[in-house]
């Protein structure tokens, strides 16, 4: 990385020239750097709205860059070790989107774990590409899925040598690497592309002692989620590429789905977050790491709960760990993960990211202080204290392995008809069934439907998860084959 150049922000210098000059702005937005809305001024003031402007030649176009973009882009590409980066404003989803249309098309093979982000199999809707599963382990304690074996990641592409790519996590919600290096290694053999999903692994890049980014393993494209463990606005990210990709051709791919009305709020977000985390980013992991370690040790002291971490690492499903993120598993003190969640948020003003059926997660960063860190710590003890009962009936397992029927595309465009999630058993699903966050399918359109993924679904409910995906809202039913 060049540390000299890395200083530099070229979007958010020609923004900051653009407010000092005297233009009269005859172009969209409508609100004419917020003259022409005053509430919209009064919320999120003029100095913000100045800058909410239209492409233009001194700024540039996203979708066709050659001047501050391209510049932007070029340094990212050399901060995150890459031969090519894009500043993506449709959130991390459209950066995923992106590497499986280049990746794939129509009947095309893709290997990926089962436990990714709807968006990975939004794409093989949008492509028509055929999904080969890997299986994750499970945590027996934990009930969660882990990464990929690279064993079982061999086995799949020896079984599908003519597969265009293999995707990977990296890391998953919960903090779980897989062996990206080994697995980059086996594919290229068989001439696959390497895509890594690292929504949640900006740090990777730029932290001490952490596991390492995707693309110093070999992945030949990454989406990286900036505005998750960075420091960028929401619904930023980027996508990075190696040497073995023509990066022209994916920006036409990324052309198809991204705005061509391009938010430079977003866009010089994105700018000055890479330049703050190239010229300060180990210093602001570490800051991470600390809160972390010390927020999990003292969690795990009150006993009950149990704040995981490294000790997962077996050098297969478990590679290695991300230790900024404070996962814990809440079924000791008799409670499923969204019960704690619940209580966090109404009875104790805390908003942590997500619980599902085992698990809570809390996102920390260098944005947190000790003293927010204390607070959560002492509702964590004062919740056990009030609330623990006796958990035996609890359901422990986040992941039930998928029977796929159908291509999710073939599934989607068919025929369906509307079945309650008991009468649905055994029908073969036409959407999706997910809890959001952290936004991994029960159920993806393809899939056969059984007795265990209906209790599960319905469990779910019972304990207050934030089920999405199906048509009816409040996933009484399930659209199925019709």
């Amino acid at each position: 990385m060049d540390a000299a150049n890395q200083g530099r922000a070229p979007i958010y210098e020609a923004l900051s020239k653009l407010r000092d000059m005297r233009i009269v702005p005859f172009d969209v937005p409508g609100h004419k750097r917020g003259r022409g809305s005053g509430p919209l001024q009064d919320f999120l003031g003029e100095r913000c709205l100045s800058v909410d402007v239209n492409s233009m030649k001194m700024l540039d176009n996203l979708c066709h860059p050659v001047g501050v973009i391209r510049e932007a882009e070029e340094l990212a590409a050399d901060a995150f070790g890459a031969a090519r980066a894009f500043f993506m404003v449709g959130g991390t989803t459209s950066s995923v989107q992106a590497m499986v249309l280049y990746a794939c098309g129509r009947g095309d093979k893709i290997i990926l774990p089962r436990n990714v982000h709807r968006s990975v199999i939004n794409a093989l809707i949008l492509t028509g590409a055929v999904p080969v599963y890997v299986n994750p382990q499970t945590d027996p304690r934990l009930g969660i899925a882990l990464g990929m074996g690279a064993r079982d990641v061999a086995h799949a592409i020896e079984k599908n040598p003519g597969a265009k790519a293999v995707l990977v996590n990296n890391p998953t919600y919960y903090g779980v690497c897989s062996d990206v290096a080994g697995i980059a290694r086996r594919a290229h053999e068989y001439g696959m592309l390497v895509l890594a999903d690292e929504a949640h692994g900006t740090q990777f890049y730029f932290g001490e002692g952490m596991p390492s980014g995707a693309m110093a393993l070999g992945a030949d494209m990454s989406s990286i989620g900036a505005h998750k463990s960075g420091n960028s606005l929401t619904q930023s990210s980027f996508l990075v590429c190696g040497e073995r990709v023509n990066a022209d051709r994916a920006r036409q791919m990324i052309n198809l789905t991204q705005t061509t009305s391009a938010s430079y709020l977003l866009l010089s977000s994105l700018d000055i977050c890479r330049r703050d985390l190239a010229l300060r980013g180990a210093e602001l992991f570490a800051k991470a790491v600390r809160l972390v370690d010390y927020a999990r040790g003292e969690i795990n002291a009150i006993g009950d709960y149990y704040a995981f971490s490294s000790e997962l690492v077996n050098g297969d499903s478990v590679f290695d760990f991300d230790r900024t993120k404070l996962s814990v598993n809440t079924l000791g003190i008799g409670l499923a993960g969204i019960e704690v969640y619940d209580i966090l948020r109404d009875e104790y003003d805390i908003q942590i990211e997500f619980g599902d059926i085992a698990n809570i997660l809390a996102y920390i960063t260098a944005g947190d202080k000790i003293k927010s860190i204390e607070r959560l710590i002492s509702a964590m003890y004062e919740i056990r204290r009030r609330y623990k009962r006796d958990g035996s009936g609890l359901l422990r397992y986040e992941y039930i392995a998928p029977h796929v029927e159908m291509t999710p595309q073939d599934a989607f465009y068919a025929p369906h008809r509307a079945a309650t999630v008991r009468g649905a058993v055994g029908g073969i699903c036409t959407e999706f069934v997910m809890c959001y966050p952290p936004g991994i399918p029960i159920l993806a359109p393809g899939e056969r439907i059984t007795a265990d993924i209906a209790d599960y679904i319905l469990y779910a409910k019972e304990k207050g998860c934030s089920l999405t995906g199906t048509e009816d809202m409040a996933t009484e039913n399930i659209n199925i084959l019709a």
